[in-house]
């Protein structure tokens, strides 16, 4: 079973590795968007990180609803609202139990996977970051180190991919060759899932 302090190191481990990989997600960025989805993951990832010490959730709900709100308020760009609504959507269809399983995860995760789909537009092979959610989501039956495979090599398969939304679309044909940042950093969000179990 699944607690509030799992979730709680999830987020730690996802706010390690986004700090650690912050400036490759930036160079990602750099030919296809803003050049900034690194800084503002790192700023928001912080900010959940120390509201997260502060306030103490108490189930895994809050702890995703919490973590949700908070990149919503501090990142710019559209990856704020984006991963917010992930987490957020997530932590809602979790509810209010102690304790979940891994299945319960996995539908809650399906649920907020849908809803960033409907907030962006986005479908699998549109070169954003549910080219490594949907493919994770789809393996976290078989656990959580098959969804950690699945969204790296999700990740990676954007790399050849025309970008069809987002900032990179207005590329067009110029996306083509570069790995979109987004799903690398969700890519970032599933392993950090797998390396928590692991610990």
């Amino acid at each position: 079973m699944l607690d509030a302090d799992f979730f709680r190191r999830w987020m730690t481990a996802t706010a390690a590795s986004v700090d650690r990989e912050a400036d490759r997600l930036t160079a990602l960025d750099s030919p296809i968007g803003d050049a900034d989805h690194g800084s503002n993951l790192r700023r928001g990832f912080t900010a959940v990180t120390a509201a997260l010490e502060k306030e103490s959730p108490p189930t895994p709900g809050a702890v995703l609803t919490l973590a949700g709100r908070q990149l919503i308020s501090t990142v710019g760009g559209a990856s704020g609202p984006l991963y917010g609504t992930l987490l957020r959507r997530t932590g809602k269809a979790l509810g209010d139990a102690a304790e979940v399983d891994e299945q319960q995860f996995a539908e809650a995760l399906r649920a907020g996977v849908d809803a960033v789909m409907q907030l962006g537009g986005a479908a699998p092979g549109d070169k954003t970051m549910i080219d490594a959610l949907a493919p994770a989501v789809d393996r976290l039956a078989d656990g959580f180190g098959a969804a950690r495979s699945a969204a790296e090599q999700g990740a990676e398969a954007t790399t050849p991919l025309q970008a069809r939304k987002g900032r990179a679309s207005y590329l067009g044909e110029r996306s083509i060759g570069h790995q979109d940042p987004g799903a690398t950093s969700a890519a970032l969000l599933i392993a950090a899932l797998a390396e928590t179990e692991g610990k």
